[in-house]
């Protein structure tokens, strides 16, 4: 394995403080569906409102002291997280990011201090950005998914969770580029050779999925999404994340914009939290009867907050949504529902 567990606990020493252990908590309303518990990781807690501080710090202070500057790719999160670390560590970050990218995630990284970049219209638009400030200024690039450090402190969640609930059966990981699921694999797996580990994505643009399907890396349109932190692509040279995801992943399940949509009022109006579409997912599958019963315990992870609040407010209150050059038909909690 590129990455192992004494990687995943290396990284839980190095993000100590800064990245801490955050709650998982029991969703009363989804344990009652499913039968069992269902478990809840509030990564939504973090410093940066979202998980991807734990990658991104533990890749930044593992560079070697000659770096004075990085570069990275993202839909929001990711560069949000290497901003922070690289403002800890007094260096320059240019994050690059596509048009797609909701001007609340853009606003906060431009808060931390960074240089943001908007190129194109698609993650690999912005990868290409990213890529050639390292060879035109100097930057070390940080993948979103694709480095050992960065996936070793994703997997610092895994460890979390099975050393919090050992009993655990499955669990349910939002999928994009693969660093989240593949580090929670390795630990998962590591601790209980057992457990399920199951990637959801949303159901137009979905990377990993494709090219899990496909064999390989492949190319897939981008689009917007309610779950926008999980499109791009996953780089046609992906060296880690896909061949662990590939590897390692007990499967995929695809969920569409309305089953994201009706799992964020879920979250909101069952469990009173505000988070991302992308965080949904793994409650939307079950939701919409796309997993089988389970067998014990349950968790997934609640990725972040860093949403649009005013698209947000629209989502709870059974607004019509604009995505792209589609409209998501506005529904209200609880019309129609049969649980």
């Amino acid at each position: 394995m590129p990455v192992t567990l004494a990687d995943i606990s290396k990284a839980q020493q190095v993000i100590r403080g800064v990245a801490d252990q955050t709650p998982m908590v029991p969703s009363p309303f989804m344990s009652r569906l499913c039968g069992q518990d269902f478990l809840l990781k509030l990564e939504n807690m973090q410093p940066i409102g979202a998980f991807k501080l734990r990658g991104a710090y533990n890749a930044v202070m593992n560079l070697p002291e000659s770096v004075s500057g990085v570069t990275c790719c993202s839909t929001g999160n990711h560069g949000r997280g290497v901003a922070y670390a690289a403002a800890k560590k007094g260096l320059r970050a240019v994050i690059c990011m596509s048009e797609l990218v909701p001007k609340a995630k853009i606003d906060g990284i431009k808060a931390l201090g960074a240089e943001v970049s908007i190129t194109g219209t698609s993650q690999d638009d912005a990868m290409a950005e990213s890529q050639r400030l390292v060879h035109s200024d100097g930057l070390v690039e940080i993948s979103p998914f694709d480095d050992p450090f960065v996936i070793a402190g994703q997997g610092t969640i895994g460890l979390e969770m099975m050393e919090a609930r050992p009993d655990l059966k499955t669990i349910l990981v939002p999928l994009s580029g693969g660093g989240l699921a593949a580090g929670i694999c390795v630990a998962a797996k590591a601790i209980n050779p057992a457990v399920e580990v199951i990637g959801i994505s949303m159901d137009r643009g979905a990377a990993m999925h494709a090219s899990i399907k496909a064999g390989h890396p492949v190319e897939v349109e981008e689009v917007a999404s309610l779950a926008d932190s999980l499109g791009g692509g996953i780089g046609l040279n992906n060296q880690l994340s896909f061949p662990l995801c590939n590897a390692l992943l007990d499967d995929v399940v695809l969920v569409s914009e309305a089953e994201i949509r009706d799992a964020m009022q879920v979250l909101f109006f069952e469990d009173r939290i505000v988070a991302e579409g992308a965080c949904v997912v793994g409650m939307a599958a079950m939701l919409a009867g796309k997993l089988r019963k389970p067998k014990g315990p349950v968790a997934t992870i609640i990725t972040g907050r860093n949403l649009d609040m005013d698209q947000f407010l629209q989502i709870i209150s059974g607004q019509d949504i604009q995505l792209g050059d589609r409209i998501l038909a506005g529904k209200r909690y609880g019309a129609g529902r049969v649980l």
